[in-house]
């Protein structure tokens, strides 16, 4: 792995300055409380979608979700230990005639590429992608792969870069002391899976190419209360697990309303054997049902910021 020895680079966790007034150090402790959902659990986080953000790229979009708060109200002075929201931001290049080295294709090459800003998550990350990184850049390329109508574009290629700004987290800060070295499960990876497909749909129909339909992400979750192993569990639409004790499973979705398919499904975790047994707790089939119907809400936002772009490029015509 090459290294760069005159870069200096800051620690990979997060820091924090030492407080000496008492006055800042018991608002600080005010303040570390988990948030706490208070949406419904059929009830999608507002979500902000605008595409041509990037003007050299063929189609662009910029993607965020709003950030859950903590129940006390922030103080002056101190920042808020809320978990963070999702941005994103996607470029299209392309399609452009493939290298002369490249192999004929009949049909377009799409190649996908995520990775994580090294700010966006309390984790310093790092420069080079890593397994979780390639591992989205797959997920989302079978996503789009059954949407853009390849055959249109012999011998060309089209790549879709996202960027992640801001990246959900695994689970609530005040976890990390309590389970630290243990396994966080990777449960914030779905979330941003979701906004992945859905604003690379934005900037794949903002730069033209033709697609079958408009996929959409969408993402549900199996989640305990803070009552232990013995909590009830239910099934919530667009998780953020900081908001949560437990996630037991969870399933992501990139659907084609239009076509009432789904073109790829990421389900992860265990419900439980005796929650199937009795019949107390959510099936498979419900968590990828409520995830679709996660992304149909995605849909309508998605359409909506498509319709604006065109209503803007109409009237300045």
């Amino acid at each position: 792995m090459a290294t760069d020895r005159r870069r200096i680079n800051g620690p990979a966790g997060g820091t924090s300055a030492p407080v000496y007034l008492k006055s800042l150090t018991k608002e600080a402790e005010a303040q570390t409380e988990r948030p706490t959902r208070t949406r419904p659990p059929n009830v999608l986080r507002k979500m902000f979608l605008k595409t041509g953000v990037t003007p050299s790229a063929s189609g662009s979009a910029y993607l965020e979700l709003e950030a859950s708060k903590a129940l006390s109200s922030p103080q002056s002075g101190l920042a808020s230990h809320s978990t963070s929201g999702l941005k994103l931001t996607c470029t299209v290049h392309g399609p452009r005639p493939l290298p002369r080295s490249a192999p004929f294709s009949p049909h377009i090459i799409l190649s996908t590429h995520v990775k994580y800003g090294p700010f966006a998550t309390r984790k310093r990350r790092g420069y080079l992608r890593d397994a979780s990184e390639r591992d989205l850049g797959v997920h989302l390329e079978t996503a789009l792969r059954g949407v853009i109508i390849g055959d249109r574009w012999p011998k060309s290629g089209v790549e879709v870069i996202i960027t992640i700004l801001e990246g959900e987290e695994d689970r609530w800060c005040g976890d990390d002391r309590v389970t630290e070295g243990l396994s966080s499960g990777d449960w914030g990876m779905m979330s941003v899976l979701s906004g992945c497909i859905t604003v690379a749909s934005a900037a794949i129909a903002d730069a033209g190419i033709d697609c079958v339909d408009v996929v959409s992400g969408g993402v549900a979750a199996v989640v305990r209360s803070s009552q232990g192993k013995l909590g009830a569990t239910s099934l919530v639409l667009d998780p953020v697990p900081s908001e949560h004790k437990e996630v037991l499973a969870a399933a992501i979705v990139a659907y084609l309303p239009g076509r009432d398919e789904i073109t790829d499904l990421w389900v992860k975790g265990d419900i439980g054997h005796e929650n199937r047994t009795n019949g107390s707790g959510a099936t498979y089939e419900e968590l990828a049902d409520n995830a679709v119907q996660a992304a149909l809400g995605s849909h309508r936002v998605l359409v909506a910021a498509l319709k604006e772009t065109a209503d803007m490029k109409v009237a300045r015509s």
